[in-house]
């Protein structure tokens, strides 16, 4: 059965939910934000014939997420989402999605598929470099420039406004390296919620690469996200970035799917 979450069911929702904090970042800071009730905002949970939570949707504006324990009615969710016509998207795990994807009649449009890695021990602590600052509210501007003379970072939508809010309301923090006077190299987090982060903007400036820069970043932001017990998850196109990660203590969890669909 599968039918609308309330607050009234947030105790057996997050007790599924929080399984996977990693995989179902998201969702938990979706819901921790915004709750089950909101004209953009909309949470659906499938039980089983004992009354068990198995399946939670979120609708997030355009935005369906999916997740799922064990054997789900894929088609009872993709019938929600079609039913919407504000639908066009929707992203979650690959072996979620592809059970919903069949049942879908929208025009796709675009399909992106990433790696998606998680945190919940590192391999390692130690860093060649320990001049690691945590940035703060007024370091934003510095920040965003830093990332825009980055080249993997020229189609970014993170902007100085952005940024700021995300210090400031604790759904981000960022750290980094200054030398010659300016940041050279920094690595923050995104979507923070009370169980998971994602690890984002990782970069440092094409004259100080090699010097294991952002990878100190990495380790001082992952240490003292995990100290306070979540875990980190991050997505990756690049085997090789891929590689890096590993090496700190990141494993593969999957992929990580994103869909577009005609308005």
């Amino acid at each position: 059965m599968i039918r609308r979450l309330t607050r009234d069911d947030h105790e057996p929702c997050f007790a599924l939910l929080k399984t996977a904090p990693a995989e179902n970042l998201f969702i938990i800071g979706d819901i921790e934000s915004y709750g089950y009730d909101q004209d953009f905002q909309k949470v659906w949970g499938e039980f089983n014939h004992t009354g068990e939570l198995i399946a939670v949707l979120l609708k997030y504006e355009n935005n369906y997420i999916p997740y799922a324990v064990e054997d789900f009615d894929a088609k009872g969710f993709a019938n929600i989402m079609e039913q919407d016509p504000e639908f066009y998207m929707m992203s979650g795990l690959k072996e979620i999605t592809a059970k919903i994807e069949p049942f879908l009649q929208k025009s796709l449009v675009r399909k992106r598929e990433t790696f998606y890695a998680k945190c919940i021990n590192l391999h390692t602590t130690k860093a060649g470099a320990s001049n690691v600052k945590e940035a703060n509210v007024s370091d934003a501007e510095r920040l965003v420039e830093l990332l825009n003379h980055i080249p993997e970072f020229s189609d970014s939508i993170i902007t100085v406004e952005r940024k700021r809010r995300g210090l400031e309301d604790g759904s981000s923090r960022s750290f980094y390296i200054e030398e010659d006077g300016k940041m050279v190299s920094t690595a923050s987090t995104a979507a923070e919620n009370s169980m998971s982060a994602m690890v984002v903007g990782v970069a440092t400036l094409e004259a100080y690469k090699k010097k294991g820069y952002a990878t100190a970043c990495m380790l001082k932001l992952c240490e003292e996200l995990l100290q306070e017990g979540k875990e980190l998850c991050l997505f990756y196109d690049n085997p090789a970035a891929g590689a890096i990660y590993k090496r700190i203590g990141f494993e593969d969890i999957g992929f990580w799917m994103m869909y577009t669909f005609a308005k």
